[in-house]
């Protein structure tokens, strides 16, 4: 029989705002740390520091391999954990100042050799993933239980994705508009490591301010009951296992993994097309850099709207040909020549507009994919009597630090494969290279998204099935 349904029911169905905003401010901490591995990691690493890039890759990638195994291990000790606390805020309030500090630290390495900065980079980078995840997952977990709503939940998951959005981006903001606006440019040693201490300051502030914010709601939530059988290695392989076989979170795992992968090849070829593709000044890219808050504000307006006209599954897939549709536009206009030379004033205007509504719409599908997760909480619960958000988030956790690894992997074989030049001036680049560029980074990413949507169709629980779900938990 299932039990604790009572706790659920004394939860508001429609969360104020104030909890929205403190429960999705959070997730700012998550942001700003893949802000700093997406987008200068390998800058800072590889040309500041002097590290081989290639050994800047690998760093990334074994991180990406403990991340396999760590992060259902800490979902699956959350959904279990017994505390007066509750299950999720003994780790929250944990991660704080371990994953602060060591971000920290990634960006005041000391004066080593080559293979001493190696270890010392993929060990903090395997430090920092596996503390943001000690904050990451539990707090993401929360959503199934903060409400039962089929719409609430795509709107709790639109202030995570607003605020994750905008944290990572007042980092880029501040980093083009005022720290690296020297002489040496983006050389600036001292700009990363100001950047460090800020980021890591925020980091420890945003997750204290969501822990504290949600703290009032840990007597509503569900508590683990008392284990009838010990914990073993075996038993927690094969409760993760049962949990995870769900086909609708297959679908939905799959989907958000090529999500990560076509996101981290965009992030990690962005400046490039920025600089090199569309010859945009550095103005022009801070003015677009400031655009992203637009986006993010517009896919926290669309998500839950659409959610309620379309569903779920609907909405993700009519949203997503859309936006996957009109982002590599562009691109293969210039390509056929039927973009303005660049140069010319209407470029910017244009390219601009298009990525805003673009990424905007991008920003909305994520929101309404990533809530579909907490409607496979009930479904399993059904199923197996236990609530596993942790094991779900867990996974939907590790799938977005995939954009670090696997994205970047992606872009690099595509540089690779048209002999990029390293340390071009803008301007100089043979226009062939650049035209297969565009020829194969647009292409990519449109395979990659519609590959995601397709799996993304794989899903079964709609607004009905949640519903009916939540009545066999009621009558137990």
């Amino acid at each position: 029989m299932v039990t604790d349904t009572a706790s659920h029911e004394a939860t508001a169905d429609k969360p104020p705002v104030w909890l929205k905003l403190a429960h999705g401010s959070g997730a700012a901490a998550f942001g700003i740390k893949n802000n700093g591995f997406d987008y200068f990691l390998l800058i800072f690493y590889g040309t500041v520091i002097g590290l081989e890039p290639g050994l800047v890759g690998l760093a990334i990638l074994i991180a990406l391999v403990f991340d396999a195994v760590s992060d259902p291990l800490v979902g699956y000790w959350s959904d279990n954990f017994r505390s007066k606390w509750g299950r999720r805020h003994p780790f929250m309030y944990a991660a704080a100042l371990p994953v602060a500090f060591s971000y920290f630290l990634l960006w005041n390495p000391p004066d080593w050799s080559d293979l001493g900065l190696f270890l010392y980079l993929t060990l903090l980078a395997i430090l920092i993933r596996t503390f943001i995840t000690f904050y990451e997952t539990p707090s993401s977990a929360l959503i199934p239980e903060l409400t039962q709503d089929y719409d609430e939940r795509a709107s709790l998951q639109s202030y995570r994705l607003f605020f994750g959005w905008s944290g990572g981006n007042i980092m880029s903001v501040l980093m083009f508009g005022v720290l690296l606006t020297g002489p040496l440019g983006m050389q600036d040693r001292a700009a990363y490591q100001t950047y460090g201490m800020i980021g890591s300051a925020l980091i420890l502030v945003v997750i204290m301010i969501s822990a504290i914010g949600t703290h009032s709601r840990i007597p509503h939530l569900h508590r683990p009951p008392a284990p009838t059988e010990r914990y073993s290695v075996a038993r927690i392989f094969r409760e993760m296992i049962e949990t995870l076989s769900e086909k609708s979170f297959i679908a939905l795992f799959l989907s958000t993994v090529i999500f990560a992968v076509a996101t981290g090849l965009s992030a990690a070829l962005a400046f490039l097309m920025l600089n090199y593709f569309w010859e945009f000044s550095p103005f022009q890219i801070f003015i677009w850099t400031c655009f992203v808050f637009v986006s993010a504000f517009l896919g926290f307006l669309v998500a839950p709207w659409a959610t309620r006209r379309l569903g779920k599954k609907r909405a993700t897939i009519i949203l997503g040909l859309l936006a996957f549709t009109i982002q590599p536009a562009p691109v293969l206009l210039r390509l056929v020549g039927a973009m303005p030379e660049n140069g010319d004033p209407l470029l910017f205007p244009i390219v601009a507009s298009i990525n805003v509504i673009d990424l905007g719409l991008i920003i909305a599908v994520q929101a309404v994919a990533y809530s579909m997760i907490a409607d496979l909480v009930e479904a399993n619960q059904v199923k197996t009597g236990r609530r596993s958000e942790g094991v779900y988030y867990a996974a939907m956790t590790f799938t977005r630090k995939t954009t670090q690894g696997l994205g970047v992997l992606a872009a690099g074989a595509i540089l690779s494969l048209i002999a990029f030049p390293e340390g071009a001036e803008p301007g100089t680049v043979d226009p062939d290279t650049l035209w297969w560029l565009g020829a194969l980074y647009a292409p990519s990413l449109l395979i990659l998204w519609m590959s995601a949507l397709y799996f993304v169709s794989r899903y079964k629980i709609d607004r009905a099935g949640h519903e009916e779900n939540l009545r066999k938990l009621r009558e137990g």
